[in-house]
């Protein structure tokens, strides 16, 4: 009679456990975080400090963090648990991305008396889960934590508008540049009006609502710290304005300054009266600043269009 061989065994995935377990980071607790540092697959490095009852941007000279940006990433961080054991060989930390040298992101977590926990935030399971390892441990477990939700780019973390004011409180403001100074104030009707405009003379309204609406919610790219460099060429601006809004009964003036331009990514380094802090602001934001002169606040001369010369009589 034949000889019958039995079928392998048929290896079955590990069942996912429950999302019951213990706290991955136990005995943790929101208060006792005093910093993050978040570092992704490309060695982009973020970090944040707790300052007092604020957050800040150690880096860029102390900026302030948006707090409300950080405490659900806290919240989610603590609530990360050990019920959902997914791995345990070293081999399948590469292989989930939660290795020593090959993650996502690794998230630096300092408590208040000093010491670190690592935090290794790997490949997705879904949209909104992510494979997590504590360093130091082979566990891997899944969390409900995304990766896009740790971002390694400051911007992520802060409030990005570094100037801001309602356009409604502008009534007027001086623009200089290398073109000259041009001073605009807003009448009764809401109208903008240029100082020097001569007989027949009328404003581009829509180039000025336009400037202004650039200016009310102007967003920098990045923090630059609170020491001026002499590199910025803030000491000759390419363009100042002085803005000067309500406030109550009184007037309030501001002064944004418009230094260099990068060659790279073309942003210009701006101080605003108002804040402390230095820092980049898109080019597309202040290029009309930089570069209007007076033709630039009237409305544009229509082109001819050419004339097709007359066809010879009798041409059909």
């Amino acid at each position: 009679a034949p000889v019958r061989r039995c079928a392998p065994p048929v290896a079955w995935p590990r069942p996912v456990a429950s999302s019951s377990g213990q706290p991955l980071l136990a005995g943790l607790t929101a208060d006792q975080i005093t910093g993050l540092a978040i570092t992704d697959d490309q060695g982009n490095v973020t970090k944040l400090a707790k300052q007092g009852v604020r957050w800040i941007a150690p880096d860029a000279g102390a900026y302030p963090a948006d707090a409300s940006k950080i405490t659900p990433i806290l919240d989610k961080l603590l609530a990360i648990k050990t019920g959902r054991l997914i791995a345990q060989t070293p081999q399948s930390q590469a292989q989930l991305q939660v290795a020593d040298d090959k993650f996502v992101r690794k998230i630096d977590i300092t408590k208040a008396d000093g010491t670190t926990q690592t935090l290794y935030l790997g490949s997705a399971s879904g949209g909104q889960s992510a494979h997590v390892r504590l360093a130091g441990q082979d566990n891997i477990y899944l969390a409900t934590l995304a990766s896009w939700e740790v971002d390694s780019s400051l911007l992520n973390w802060i409030n990005p508008v570094y100037l801001s004011f309602t356009a409604t409180d502008l009534t007027g403001f001086t623009l200089k540049n290398q073109n000259g100074e041009f001073a605009l104030t807003q009448d009764a009707s809401g109208n903008w009006q240029l100082a020097g405009l001569n007989a027949g003379e009328m404003l581009d309204q829509s180039k000025i609502t336009t400037l202004v609406s650039n200016l009310s919610s102007l967003r920098l790219t990045k923090p630059l710290g609170k020491t001026e460099d002499a590199a910025w060429g803030l000491a000759s601006p390419l363009a100042t304005v002085t803005l000067r809004l309500k406030d109550g009964d009184q007037t309030r003036t501001v002064i944004l300054t418009v230094g260099a331009q990068d060659a790279g990514d073309q942003s210009y380094v701006v101080k605003s009266s108002e804040s402390e802090h230095y820092a980049r602001v898109a080019g597309v934001s202040l290029q009309d600043l930089v570069a209007l002169d007076r033709a630039g606040f009237l409305p544009a001369t229509p082109t001819p269009e050419a004339t097709a010369p007359p066809l010879p009589i009798g041409t059909p």
